[in-house]
């Protein structure tokens, strides 16, 4: 059986995308490593959330260890309106590293499951990264599958944010802008 190794940004998107990959053939792990999730605190429930949703699955977790803002911001700034491709950028290497060096078979990312997400650039990266790093990236559009997977995490009562992660996206929120 091939493995894939799953960059997961909640547990939300994550509920489906499994079940889907699993559907697909694949022995399936999840992989946590969102340096752009802001504040502190945000991104520690939604890291709660997703072990919480991966012992429910029976989904091995692989934590990448340390917070690394620090990182997300040399990466973006002076560039926010470009964001969306550091942020992509810097996941996406990470998790492709993770896969390469953990002997897995492919990565994806539980990102395609979002219609809130850039599909295209999404798919553009992984290719990239999967090319530099030597391993495949797998797409699949799950866009229609969005809501069925936020209602297979329902009752299990996990935090489900308002915003995409990023302290930019928070202030969109509030202030009804974009950044351009």
């Amino acid at each position: 059986m091939k493995r894939l190794l799953v960059h997961s940004c909640c547990a939300h998107c994550a509920a489906y995308t499994f079940s889907y990959w699993r559907e697909q053939g694949y022995e399936t792990s999840a992989f946590w490593y969102n340096p752009n999730i802001h504040p502190y605190t945000e991104h520690q429930q939604r890291l709660k959330a997703m072990q919480t949703l991966a012992l429910e699955m029976g989904l091995p977790l692989i934590t990448a260890e340390g917070y690394d803002i620090i990182d997300y911001f040399r990466q973006v700034v002076g560039h926010e309106a470009e964001r969306c491709r550091h942020c992509f950028k810097l996941r996406l290497s990470k998790t492709a590293e993770a896969a390469k060096e953990m002997g897995f078979d492919a990565f994806t990312t539980t990102l395609l499951i979002s219609p809130h997400q850039k599909h295209d650039l999404l798919q553009e990266i992984g290719r990239e990264v999967g090319g530099e790093k030597g391993i495949d990236f797998l797409y699949a559009d799950l866009r229609k599958r969005y809501s069925d997977s936020r209602r297979l995490t329902k009752p299990l009562e996990l935090h489900r944010q308002q915003y995409c992660g990023c302290v930019y996206s928070e202030w969109e929120r509030y202030a009804d802008i974009t950044i351009e």
